[in-house]
């Protein structure tokens, strides 16, 4: 028996098995009036908000353009209109080089996947409907519309049922599955390709052009006890014979400054919400857009002397503070102490935390002088790019985990409390937390899966007897319950579950806030593929605990399981899908724009704000984050590919289309003018991007095998295996040739006859930065959760050269900018349109 026959047998065999499926509740959705109700739905909540942010834009500026106000890297973007649809041409008109410059490599890699959805989607759409919907309506007369299809005409499927439906034996037109399926797989990973060497061109271009400390920077892991100073580490590195090192810094216990540093931080607030309580201090409307309440002179730095600052003091126009005029007594506190901390005296609060701010200034000043344990860990800064490219693509030591060199992230985004945690343990939580997310996700599908049998009409009649009449007299209630309800659910559940996620992600001890958020996007898309995809359709046909558990064990006990099952429940799952992709598409994208979480926090932080800071706190950009939106963004087209032949393909591409489109146009505005996104991780989104819609391919083709094969048309199944084995090789070969070209610099691609690329090493008084979106080495530093007015420029531990500033109180002056050898600048706090 030949390889065919055989493969064509074992097929046989399984389709000839029953397989019991039952129909889920979520898929039921095959009235017309369920998907009108769910568009109408999604048309009023996106429209309504999408004028009420075309009335609010020009209104709350400092919510809606935030970014463009606060942050000099949206400076030179186009002015918006303040008409109601006039910026909309305007922000479209927008270029690739402009997104690049302004919003960074990630932002450009985001926008550039939503446009290739958008041209594949778009090739899709034609070919389902010119050739694919009418070919499926001559042979099947299906449509494709939920509730359109005429049941009693002759139709495809798949069970034996010869007295009610019509068998047509391998008709000619699943043809049409063979051919399509290659067509699209061929056009998207023509298509994928296209846009990869288009990153990487761009990205080599830009990072080889550049002299950044960043890019000149390694992380030096594994470094054993002998080699624990900064002069080894350095006769090392150069005795590779590899290049010239400019500077290292061995990463040491610093815990206890740390420690000091947010204690400042805290006794900060309190003593500044003791003046601004004494002060009665009240924030007042004004026409300025910045707000003159700024930082006193810094206490303990070389800044100002202590005479200079008495001199200040005594020559200022205002007068001491103990001949103002204030508008409330001083405030007291309550301090307890004696045995087990049982009593307790009321003391001038001002006077009090004053004093505790001095002397934990003085300890942070010793602490500052203190040695410290080094650790495993050590940041080395080369002289040229090539020479920190060359090592950190390398192998530098014979012993295993010993001496590993991996690319740095920006100074100011280095996580430095994870520096001190030992490997061992950094190892141990990683995994640990992997186990639990693991755990979640298919938790999670447990409660999905009871949930969605409860919707169904007849079990909602059991349990709900009142309610499901209730239902049955109201149409439009009980198409509410079936279609707009489940759609709800998991789309807040997309929203929900990334921010446990992020929780997650960061108890994981990873070095950079940019390796956090990359974690992010993994994870929450493992969770919208698995429970939104996986679990709707290849587990979903088991209504009960044991039934899932059961259904989990026989899909990873054989793979055929999972084409067939595939088969059976897509086309039954397609109005769910339909509706998911209108409401996702057409009611929530537009609602993101209003960034409703920010507006709903607002009044409550206002009404909590006391003192200037916490009022010039009010108006820092709300953040974007990728983990949050590019799994969603992977998951639906993911889904528009496997929906691409079957009957409803045209709908839901053009579901699909709509969403793509709303959301890319959405999606450049936040990135642009209204949210800041600080994890600059240079594109290293792209690669997950690709790995992930190559995986959607394979799905995709999985399905057709079990489409055709439960058909009976063996032969055409066996016809896409080959292309699956492609496609499985290509994302090998992807992730071997092309992923290294978006995670290192090419050695070619750098410029030499720049001051740091090449050989010739930058003077310490030149400045070749790239424009101010792109600029890798000066983030804004964030402790103990609140980001400093500051900017790290080396390899430091802000917590050792953070400038000990005084309380920022109402109406006085500041300390200039604090600028030294020690990487830090400041910059001034972008203040709200009020003042004093």
């Amino acid at each position: 028996m030949s390889l065919t026959q055989s493969a064509a047998a074992a097929m046989l065999t399984v389709v000839d098995a029953p397989i019991e499926v039952h129909e889920p509740s979520w898929g039921d959705q095959t009235d017309s009036r369920d998907l009108y109700t769910q568009f109408v739905i999604s048309l009023t909540i996106g429209l309504g908000a999408f004028l009420a942010f075309c009335v609010l834009r020009p209104k709350w500026t400092e919510l809606y353009a935030a970014r463009r106000r606060q942050r000099c890297a949206a400076s030179h973007l186009p002015e918006l209109p303040d008409s109601f649809f006039g910026w909309i041409p305007v922000l479209y008109r927008i270029t690739e080089e402009q997104v690049l410059e302004s919003a960074g490599l990630d932002a450009f890699v985001f926008l550039t996947f939503l446009k290739f959805a958008i041209r594949f989607l778009s090739a899709v759409f034609f070919f389902a409907l010119v050739i694919i919907l009418p070919m499926h309506y001559r042979n099947t007369g299906k449509s494709g519309f939920p509730g359109w299809d005429d049941d009693d005409e002759p139709v495809d499927t798949f069970d034996g049922d010869k007295d009610k439906k019509k068998i047509i034996s391998d008709p000619n037109y699943l043809w049409m599955y063979v051919v399509f399926t290659y067509i699209f797989t061929g056009l998207a990973v023509y298509m994928l390709v296209q846009d990869t060497n288009k990153v990487i061109r761009i990205r080599q271009q830009y990072l080889g052009s550049q002299t950044s400390t960043t890019d000149r920077t390694i992380r030096l892991s594994g470094i054993p006890h002998d080699m624990g100073s900064e002069e080894k580490i350095r006769e090392f590195i150069e005795g590779l014979q590899i290049g010239k090192v400019q500077s290292v810094t061995l990463c040491k216990d610093w815990r206890e400054l740390d420690r000091l540093i947010d204690e400042r931080l805290k006794i900060l607030r309190n003593l500044e919400g003791a003046w601004t309580k004494h002060l009665g201090y009240k924030r007042v409307k004004a026409n300025a857009n910045r707000l003159p309440l700024l930082q006193q002179h810094a206490r303990g730095s070389s800044i100002v002397s202590e005479e200079d600052s008495e001199r200040i003091q005594l020559l200022s126009d205002s007068m001491p503070d103990h001949v103002f005029d204030y508008a409330h007594k001083r405030p007291t506190t309550r301090i307890w102490y004696g045995p087990l901390k049982l009593r307790y005296r009321n003391v001038d609060a001002i006077d009090y935390y004053e004093e505790k701010l001095r002397r934990i200034d003085e300890q942070i000043q010793l602490a500052r002088q203190k040695e410290y344990p080094p650790t495993e860990i050590a940041f080395v800064t080369m002289e040229s790019i090539a020479a920190s490219q060359m090592v950190v693509q390398a192998i530098l030591d014979p012993q295993p985990m010993q001496l590993l060199a991996r690319l740095a992230p920006a100074p100011a985004d280095v996580v430095w409390k994870n520096t001190y945690i030992p490997r061992s343990r950094r190892m141990m939580q990683s995994w640990s937390i992997t186990v639990v997310i693991g755990f979640l996700t298919v938790f999670w599908s447990v409660l999905l899966i009871p949930v969605a049998y409860l919707l169904e009409y007849e079990t909602l009649h059991k349990v709900f007897p009142q309610l499901a009449d209730a239902l049955s007299r109201n149409p439009l209630a009980k198409s509410l319950v079936q279609t707009g309800l489940p759609t709800l659910v998991l789309s807040l559940l997309t929203i929900a579950v990334p921010y446990l996620y992020s929780w997650l992600s960061h108890q994981q001890c990873m070095m950079s806030r940019g390796d956090i958020e990359l974690s992010v996007i993994s994870k929450t898309f493992f969770f919208s593929f698995f429970n939104l995809f996986l679990v709707f359709t290849v587990f979903g046909t088991a209504t009960t605990f044991f039934g899932f558990w059961e259904n989990l064990r026989d899909a990873f006990k054989d793979a055929t399981t999972i084409a067939f099952a595939l088969a059976k429940t897509l086309e039954n799952f397609a109005p769910f899908y339909i509706n998911f992709l209108c409401l996702q598409g057409i009611g929530l994208l537009p609602f993101r724009l209003l960034e409703f979480g920010s507006v709903a926090m607002y009044p409550i932080n206002f009404l909590a704000a006391k003192t200037p800071r916490d009022y010039a706190e009010l108006n820092t950009p709300p953040v974007f984050s990728y983990g949050y939106s590019i799994p969603q963004t992977i998951l639906s087209l993911i889904i528009c590919v496997v929906y691409s032949v079957f009957p409803s393909s045209w709908l839901i591409c053009l579901f699909g289309l709509i969403y793509f489109t709303i959301g890319k146009f959405i999606y450049k505005y936040q990135l642009l003018y209204a949210m800041d996104h600080q994890q600059h991780s240079t594109g290293r989104a792209w690669p997950m991007i690709c790995s992930r819609v190559l995986m959607g391919l394979i799905v995709f083709q999985l399905a057709m095998i079990g489409v055709l094969a439960l058909r009976r048309a063996i032969t055409r199944s066996l016809l896409i295996v080959p292309l699956l084995m492609a496609t499985v090789w290509f994302s090998y070969f992807f992730s071997r040739n092309y992923e290294p070209l978006m995670k290192f610099i090419a050695l070619k691609s750098i410029d030499r006859e720049r001051p740091g690329g090449g050989d010739i090493s930058p003077s310490p008084s030149s400045t070749f930065s790239p424009p101010s979106g792109l600029e890798r080495d000066a983030f804004p530093i964030r402790i103990g959760g609140q980001e400093l007015g500051l900017r790290l420029k080396k390899y430091v531990n802000p917590s050792l050269i953070l400038p000990l500033h005084d309380a920022w109180l109402p109406g006085r002056g500041t300390a200039p900018g604090y600028q030294g050898d020690s990487g830090v600048q400041e910059t001034p706090n972008v203040a709200p349109d009020e003042s004093v």
